[in-house]
């Protein structure tokens, strides 16, 4: 052969294997922030899924630096991935410490900060992997049968505690025998799914030693017991903490199964001791939800989130201290109507920051233990969702109505914020936002009721324009600063809407009387608020009152079937998404029995309930003979909270009537739309009919 041939030969050569690495790297195709480019400066479904979701940030033990993790979503591949990031507090930029096909989550500091802990499924299933804090020395540290959910390091790093799922035994195991395709379920008791899944397994916390980045002498501190540390569906490892010592785990758990399960919300607090294997229950007596323990770093105290009563979901979360050395229990904030979220101690164990949410804007507050008084730190049209002590600083996520999640440093003495991170510097730099503006109106009773109004970016005085009353879900919680990725106020007014949010009967943040008002009474004073909102802002005279609709979601989807049938004439287009529109069938149906019974008073067949038969007197589907103005219909297949039978026997009432409806349906999806592609259609067809029945 030829120098020629030689040289072509290899020259093929090389081209097949960069031909061979190109497809390696297509076929992994790995989700990264996308280069959007837009047309105009308006946002768009396709806009609103390019932002970079930024989520659990983690101080070092040195107080230096915070490692935070960001989601990014691939239409294409109708999945998203996210990866990990790290930004000291006097840095300039972040820096990218994973970039891989697989998240990484759950991303913690080594307590002598030399490693960071994370989850991720690179080997094929969830397993705890460890690298340097510049990102180099990607190990993995377990190898679980089944994988985790969840972990962290003891305080003196010689443990490691973690949540797994575990099967129990199935008592109608014997009827199975030799029917491996068998599909069918058999129960005796409730609370057999839960938000989206089928309840087949427990999460149980185990712990085992930690020697040399690998775990050995595994222990499940729940053996046999048929319920879940964290509570689900939505509990996480902040459910759980050792002890300062390393001898004490304490854990969230509701120890109920069952018809108990589903009619009690009352958690509780365990203590698991190491040397011994004893568990104590450490909120004996408090009836309601108690959970997300968090030592002092002194090892005297412990606080935690713990509601009063039992059933009551949405009391209000109130701060509690016990006592590690007397076992007193000290309800902290007696005096401040408000609900207490994510804590964080102070390095000298004299103070607790946390969040709150007052007059639609979540806050930073202190809680001072020497005084016993708490103090509002920050102020501003904004969410504060996280707060975690740094130094003699704060890190926190703060996001607003037209901004999505960044970290920002505060001063803990006079609230001063600095941007830490800018995620979506690039994408917020092309897409015009409309003015977000606060009122504060009158309702029909003469109490003061806050109204948010969302202008379109465009907007001119001397136009009119079609205007959405928003229907907020919950029914309780707040209506506050939260930049939602589907129900987001901006693509709204960027379709040229006006949208109208009142802080109606039932919303947070304007004291626990306030929020009580809607329970028993969904169709009541909290129906009149959001007609006297809409009246009032329907005075202006660049709100067109003859192109009005009202749009909402679960409690809200309830209020746009109850308002379809008790409107007089005012909205020309309703949207409804997972809404109830039959409360009896709503009763029977979902799998959460403390949240109806609460909020509905009880039972449909306790006549001499007048609560009850009040409630249920009232149910939307009582008034559908009114039903007379175009109704889009979203509902999805998984949603067990507000079955799919909901949104179906809705749309069909409104065929039969020969009312204009429309009906998407997903199979895939729960009481939320999470697939890129899905929620992007859900877009589309929001916009498409509010477009056809108010432009």
């Amino acid at each position: 052969m030829n120098k020629m041939n030689k040289f072509s030969l290899l020259v093929i050569l090389i081209i097949f294997a960069v031909q061979l690495e190109t497809n390696a790297q297509q076929d992994l195709q790995i989700i990264d922030k996308p280069n959007i480019n837009m047309d105009g400066n308006l946002m768009t479904p396709e806009a609103l899924w390019s932002f970079g979701r930024l989520s659990d940030p983690q101080v070092s033990p040195d107080g230096k630096t915070v490692i935070y993790g960001v989601s990014y979503y691939s239409i294409d591949q109708n999945k998203g991935n996210r990866d990990l990031y790290s930004i000291g507090l006097n840095a300039e930029s972040s820096k990218r410490l994973t970039k891989t096909e697989k998240s990484e989550f759950n991303a913690i500091w080594r307590p002598d900060g030399k490693k960071i802990g994370f989850l991720t499924s690179e080997s094929g299933s969830v397993q705890l992997w460890e690298m340097n804090p510049d990102g180099g020395g990607r190990e993995r540290v377990s190898d679980i049968e089944g994988g985790i959910t969840g972990f962290k390091y003891s305080p003196d790093q010689t443990m490691v505690l973690y949540t797994k799922e575990v099967e129990l035994e199935n008592k109608f195991k014997n009827l199975y025998e030799g029917l491996p395709l068998a599909s069918g379920r058999l129960m005796d008791d409730l609370m057999y799914r839960h938000w989206d899944h089928w309840v087949d397994t427990y999460s149980h916390v185990f712990y085992c030693e930690y020697e040399d980045g690998k775990l050995i002498s595994h222990k499940d501190i729940m053996e046999g017991e048929p319920w879940s540390a964290p509570l689900s569906p939505f509990g996480g490892v902040e459910q759980i903490q050792w002890s300062m010592d390393g001898k004490t785990i304490a854990y969230t758990c509701k120890k109920l199964v069952g018809k108990d399960a589903t009619i009690s919300t009352n958690s509780e607090i365990y203590f698991y001791e190491i040397n011994n294997g004893i568990t104590t229950n450490m909120t004996e007596g408090i009836m309601g939800f108690d959970v997300a323990p968090s030592f002092s770093p002194d090892g005297k105290w412990m606080a935690w989130e713990s509601m009063e009563r039992d059933g009551y979901e949405s009391d209000q979360s109130r701060l509690y201290l016990l006592n590690l050395q007397s076992g007193e229990k000290i309800y902290a904030t007696e005096d401040f109507d408000q609900n207490v979220r994510s804590l964080s101690w102070t390095e000298n164990s004299e103070s607790i920051y946390f969040t709150s949410d007052w007059h639609g804007a979540f806050q930073i507050y202190r809680y001072d233990l020497n005084d016993g008084k708490t103090k509002q730190i920050t102020e501003g049209l904004h969410d504060f969702r996280s707060v975690s002590v740094a130094g003699d600083n704060l890190v926190a996520t703060k996001q607003t109505m037209s901004k999505p999640t960044e970290l920002y440093l505060v001063n803990p003495k006079d609230g001063y914020t600095q941007q830490m991170t800018f995620t979506n510097k690039d994408l917020l730099g092309q897409i015009k936002m409309g003015k977000t503006e606060e009122r504060w109106i009158k309702t029909h009773d003469g109490e003061d009721m806050q109204v948010f109004v969302i202008y379109p970016p465009n907007f001119d005085k001397n136009k009119k324009y079609p205007t959405l009353l928003y229907c907020k879900g919950g029914p309780q919680g707040p209506l506050s600063q939260s930049f939602h990725y589907r129900w987001n106020y901006q693509i709204m007014a960027a379709n040229g809407y006006i949208i109208v949010a009142p802080a109606r009967r039932g919303v947070s943040g304007f004291g626990q009387a306030w929020q009580e008002q809607i329970s028993g009474d969904y169709h009541g004073k909290s129906m009149q608020d959001y007609l006297t909102a809409i009246d009032e802002l329907s005075k202006e005279p660049f709100i067109d009152e003859d192109r009005l609709g009202a749009v909402g979601a679960s409690a809200g989807g309830y209020a746009v079937f109850y308002l379809a049938g008790n409107h007089d004439k005012r909205f020309k287009a309703f949207i409804a998404h997972d809404g109830i529109f039959n409360e009896e069938a709503q009763y029977l149906e979902t799998e959460e029995m403390w949240f109806e019974n609460w909020d509905k008073g009880g039972p449909f067949w306790e006549e001499d309930n007048e609560i009850a038969q009040e409630a249920y007197a009232h149910s939307p589907h009582k008034y559908v003979q009114n039903w007379d103005t175009p109704i889009l219909v979203i509902h999805g297949e998984l949603d067990y909270r507000v079955v799919v039978t909901q949104g179906m026997t809705a749309f069909n009432a409104a065929i039969l009537r020969d009312v204009p409806a429309e009906y998407l349906y997903f199979p895939d999806e729960n009481h939320w739309v999470l697939k890129p592609q899905n929620g992007i259609l859900w877009q589309r067809t929001f916009f498409n009919w509010l477009d056809k029945w108010l432009k």
